[in-house]
């Protein structure tokens, strides 16, 4: 590559360190030795007084140091001779702005110097400035003179073999002098030392011919944002070559850094100057690690000798590392991009090849930690987005490695690491047809696609993967948007039908404003429904839009009115009737009437009915699931039956459930849920409070299905059989109440199928099988199937669908599904279709306590209910982030919650240190904030006692029969008995939707607003969450949401105490008193309202 193509690798030289010509042989081998190809001369002429190397007495005379006999010219020969042999060119620092005030040119041309810089100390003048006078290159007079004096000279050291020059001084020289100079000298290369310039005066460096300039990194920390500001300024100017350390400036190792410190700064220079440079500008000295700046005055051979027989560190492997780099490197513009905050304690840097990155097709990435003493993780996914060009891809360079950086690594960077990558570009991917024929087939294919786009419809679960939730009878809304090119006035509509219909019925969408639309549909059948939107230009509407325009605008409408005739002609021969005959009665008449008949409504509407409806576009058919009002709204009541029977003495049988039926339903249950009413197994069996030591009369746990009386399909002979099965659920149906029972996959190890079905069971490698488990608990009773067996499919699956078909036989349409989450997604998802397709009815409750996305995951493949986290939800700010989720979130659509306020499971730790007040604020929130709630008997009696540290009930009746009364003092049945009956009476909290939390000043009061859609009826409600202590808080009235004024007024009822009273502006304050009521519930319109 030729020089002037490549770019420069520079070695700054001091005279002063090198001394005579002979010893300047061994200096130019050790810099080619290094990997350089220029070595760069401060300037080797004669000083001033001062001795400044920097201060030109007389760039004719070569300096003392040199020892040479001839002039500059013949010394500089001699060099530029040496240089070559070794592979380097010479380049010359040229400092036109200023000479020594004893040089030649004061003395001979004291009209060229400004003045001379006082020699006494002056704290206004740089050091370095002392000595010299400001040549006055802005005077045009002199100005010509002077460059003709330089120029001559320039001449002779070009001449002499020099080929390039580090023109300082660039803010005090004119730009026009740069750039003569340039042309004039076309075998040179001019680099502008623009470190110092101001901003303002690096534009018209542009014009100054320099092949490259110098940014300043010797000065940069890798946080600041300067740099990259310099770096745009530059880049309209010429490549920037880096510069590790400044000549005759500050070292990277100074006199006070530590040693490990200094090397790791001069590694990430290195290496950013190898990623970023258009060359690179190295100071003598910098090799070796040295710590003392240069110095133009006082530096001599001998102190060159020292650093090099003792040098504070060697550099040398990573000056030729970065040097083959830059080898490799043409010279030209490019673009500096940042893919990091800068600031940020590791910096991702981009050099593109190229003025604009965007079009680059070979960049360098150089990622370093700025921080020296911590290591510092980058992710590349952060990073690549802001590649330009589509490089996504980067090779490691420096070190050399083989993984490729690419979204989705992820790096360490050591203290001060910075690591260098070459970009791997990869072709875009071109997807066009390679033959005439494809060309056509895809022509063809976009000719006859749908021209109107149907987007973002709502309701939809999933793009419709899932059915939409919804009760019967409910109007479902539905939105979209509706999109087609131009002006033209578009018509759409919504169709639905029941599953089992083959006829869509339809209803026209009205347009809301910016391209959203909406309709409603009813829900007359419990079942799956499906529905989409159906759109296409109207072209009778765009007609009657645009002749509506015009004639307002009193345009000529001629023609507009033969082809309104037109439209309406097409449409009456297909529809006949009505339409025809107005066909006929426009074709008579005037102008006048025309277009009083084409913009009639009436003509609108029947040209509507008729639409062919042109560019018609269908999406895609959207399930729903239109389910009884059982699925959103219930209260549960949950027993034993085995502990019904009023003694622990007896087994409590249905005939027992059924005297205590007028009970449960006088607190206002409706619904009755058992847990398995299957025959119990014997192997394994639990005792009292989960011992694995049974006393012989132990009932052992419901859990532990099938024994050789029977499995999921068979009840157990103690509680009556399946006849008193029955004539319980006469009886409930008597009492207002229904049936739900628990459907446990599981089995004991007395199960008939284990016996009868071994293949539907994953036996291990001894013959024994394993426990079921849900760490940290054990059930050593129970053993699961294996839904995957080969014998497994399709016998266990048909199996398990059997028995809940059997059920419904028994007139059961409830079922609650234990720990639903561990057996096989598509397995539930088949099931309940199975069952809904013969029992529309049929409703299920999953009871997974587990993760929400799972929990979700259910609700979605078809469970009507499910437990939620509520249980554990006690602390204001956690039960408003649940409930927001639930009933304002995604999950609306598709996830009904059901408040448990305990299970045989749980005994929450809230109730167990609680007391009664504590009962009374869980069953308030449950009942309020969800349409579906349930209990287990006992917690109207207030029931705690736990077992140690354990969040289970001591004495559950999961091990072991209980006998209860209805009443106990200090219980809440009339509490509950009053939630209920108000539930009944307010459709509002018959669901969880309609819910909004309002401004309660005290974090342990919660204050909310249920409500219908339709607003007639609307509860405000509020719950202090402290079971101890009276809370008092300050409230706002949601006034806004009926669009009243802060004062105005809402009439109110207490619902639990029942009586009203008039609430006056928004400001209110409430005191809730465990003691009596730790809740209150008001039903409330604005005053007046009827």
């Amino acid at each position: 590559m030729p020089e002037a193509a490549r770019v420069p690798r520079l070695y700054l030289v001091h005279p002063l360190l090198v001394g005579p010509l002979p010893a300047w042989d061994a200096l130019f081998a050790h810099v080619a030795g290094l990997g350089f190809d220029i070595a760069l001369l401060a300037p080797p002429f004669a000083a001033g007084a001062s001795g400044n190397l920097l201060h030109i007495a007389d760039p004719d005379a070569p300096h003392p140091i040199l020892e040479a006999s001839g002039d500059s010219a013949e010394a500089l020969r001699i060099l530029a001779e040496k240089a070559r042999a070794q592979g380097l060119a010479l380049y010359l620092d040229l400092i036109l702005d200023r000479a020594a005030v004893d040089g030649v040119l004061p003395r001979s041309h004291a009209a060229w110097v400004a003045g001379a810089v006082d020699d006494l100390p002056d704290p206004r003048v740089p050091p370095a400035e002392r000595g010299t006078g400001w040549l006055r290159w802005n005077d045009p007079a002199v100005a010509e003179e002077l460059f003709a004096w330089w120029e001559a000279r320039l001449r002779r050291f070009v001449a002499a073999g020099i080929t390039g020059f580090r023109c300082v001084g660039l803010a005090r020289v004119p730009a026009w002098v740069w750039g003569r100079l340039a042309a004039a000298l076309p075998e040179a290369r001019f680099l502008g030392w623009t470190p110092g310039v101001p901003a303002d005066a690096v534009p018209p460096l542009a014009e100054g011919g320099f092949a490259a300039v110098f940014d300043s990194a010797a000065w940069w920390d890798f946080r600041q944002g300067w740099f990259l500001d310099e770096a745009a300024r530059l880049a309209q100017v010429a490549p920037a070559i880096t510069t590790l350390e400044a000549p005759f400036g500050p070292r990277i190792a100074g006199p006070d850094a530590a040693a490990f410190l200094a090397e790791r700064a001069a590694a990430r220079q290195l290496r950013l100057a190898a990623g970023i440079g258009a060359g690179m500008l190295l100071p003598m000295g910098f090799e070796y690690g040295a710590r003392r700046p240069l110095d133009p005055v006082r530096d001599r051979p001998e102190d060159w000798a020292r650093l090099v027989q003792r040098p504070a560190n060697g550099r040398h492997a990573d000056i030729r590392a970065a040097n083959a780099v830059l080898a490799e490197r043409r010279l030209g513009p490019a673009e500096l991009r940042p893919l990091s905050g800068l600031g940020a304690a590791a910096v991702a840097l981009l050099r593109a090849e190229g003025a604009d990155a965007r079009m680059a097709s070979s960049a360098s990435l150089v990622m370093a930690n700025a921080d020296l003493v911590r290591p510092r993780a980058v992710t590349a996914a952060a990073l690549m987005p802001a590649v330009p060009g589509g490089i996504t891809r980067f090779r490691p360079r420096w070190p050399n490695g083989e993984a490729l950086l690419r979204p989705g690594e992820a790096l360490s960077l050591a203290p001060g690491e910075a690591l260098l990558f070459d970009a791997a570009p990869l072709p875009a991917i071109r997807r066009a047809p390679r033959d005439a024929d494809g060309q056509l087939d895809t022509t063809l294919a976009a000719t006859a696609a749908p021209r109107i786009g149907i987007e973002a419809i709502e309701p939809v679960v999933e793009g419709g993967r899932f059915p939409v939730k919804r009760s019967v009878g409910e109007m479902v809304e539905v939105r979209c948007d509706v999109l087609c090119d131009g002006h033209d006035q578009l018509g759409a509509a919504l169709l639905w039908r029941a599953a089992d219909m083959t006829e869509w019925q339809q209803r026209r969408l009205q347009p809301l404003g910016n391209d959203r639309w909406g309709a409603s549909f009813p829900l007359e059948r419990v079942g799956r429904h499906v529905f989409m939107i159906e759109a296409w230009r109207d072209a009778f509407a765009t007609f009657r839009d645009e002749l509506r325009k015009k004639h307002a605008a009193g345009v000529a409408t001629a023609l507009e009115l033969e082809e309104g005739r037109r439209l309406v002609f097409a449409a009456g021969e297909r529809a006949g009737g009505a339409l025809r005959d107005l066909a006929a009665r426009i074709e008579a008449a005037s102008d006048e009437e025309k277009r009083a008949l084409l913009l009639d409504d009436a003509t609108a509407a029947l040209m509507a009915e008729a639409d062919d409806r042109p560019f018609r576009s269908r999406s895609a058919e959207l399930p729903l699931d239109a389910e009884r009002q059982g699925a959103r709204f219930a209260s549960w009541y949950e027993c034993f039956p085995r502990s019904q029977s009023g003694s622990p003495d007896r087994h409590g049988t249905f005939d027992d459930v059924a005297r205590r039926l007028p009970h449960i339903r006088r607190m206002g249950f409706d619904v009755l849920y058992f847990p398995p009413i299957h025959p119990i197994g014997r192997t394994n069996r639990k005792g009292r409070n989960n011992t694995l030591t049974p006393a012989p009369d132990d009932p052992g746990s419901p859990y532990a299905i099938g024994s050789e009386e029977g499995g999921h399909d068979a009840v157990h002979p103690e509680l009556g059989g399946i006849e008193g099965f029955r004539r319980l659920r006469a009886a409930a149906v008597e009492h207002g109440l229904e049936i739900a029972l628990d459907f446990a996959i599981q089995c004991s190890p007395d199960h008939p199928w284990l016996r009868d079905h071994k293949g539907w069971f994953d036996w291990r490698p001894d013959g024994s099988l394993r426990y079921a488990e849900n760490p940290p608990k054990k059930y050593e009773d129970i053993v699961n199937v294996d839904f995957y067996t080969e014998e497994a499919i399709p016998g266990l699956w048909l199996a398990l669908r059997d028995v809940v078909l059997f059920w419904c036989e028994e007139g059961v349409r409830l079922f609650r599904v234990d720990n639903p989450h561990t057996k096989p997604f598509p397995f539930w998802e088949w099931m309940i279709a199975e069952v809904r397709g013969r029992h529309p009815d049929a409703v299920f409750l999953a009871e997974a306590f587990t993760r929400p996305k799972i929990m979700y995951r259910l609700a979605k493949i078809g469970f009507s209910q499910s437990y939620t986290y509520f249980t554990w939800r006690n602390e204001k700010a956690e039960i408003i982030e649940y409930l927001e989720e639930l009933a304002n979130g995604p999950p609306r659509e598709f996830f009904r919650p059901h408040f448990f306020v305990n299970t045989p499971d749980i005994n929450p730790i809230f109730l167990q240190g609680s007391g009664r007040p504590g009962f009374l604020i869980r069953a308030a929130l449950a009942t309020t904030l969800s349409g579906l709630w349930g209990m287990q008997q006992g917690f109207e009696l207030c029931e705690a006692a736990a077992m140690p540290g354990r969040e289970e009930y001591l004495d559950s009746d999961k091990y072991e029969i209980r006998a209860r009364p209805d009443r106990a003092p200090g219980d809440i049945v009339d509490e509950i008995t009053r939630l209920n009956a108000i539930r009944r009476a307010n459709p509002a909290l018959q669901t969880h939707l309609g819910l909004a939390f309002h401004q309660a000043s005290n974090p342990n009061v919660i204050w909310y607003r249920k409500a219908t859609p339709d607003r007639d009826n609307v509860l405000l409600i509020a719950v202090s969450l402290d079971p101890h202590n009276a809370q008092e808080t300050d409230i706002e009235l949601p006034l806004w949401e009926w669009g009243l004024p802060d004062s105005a007024a809402l009439a109110a009822e207490d619902l639990m105490r029942g009586h009203r009273f008039t609430w006056q502006g928004k400001a209110q304050r409430l005191r809730l008193d465990p003691g009596e009521l730790p809740f209150g519930i008001w039903r409330v319109r604005p005053e007046g309202d009827l």
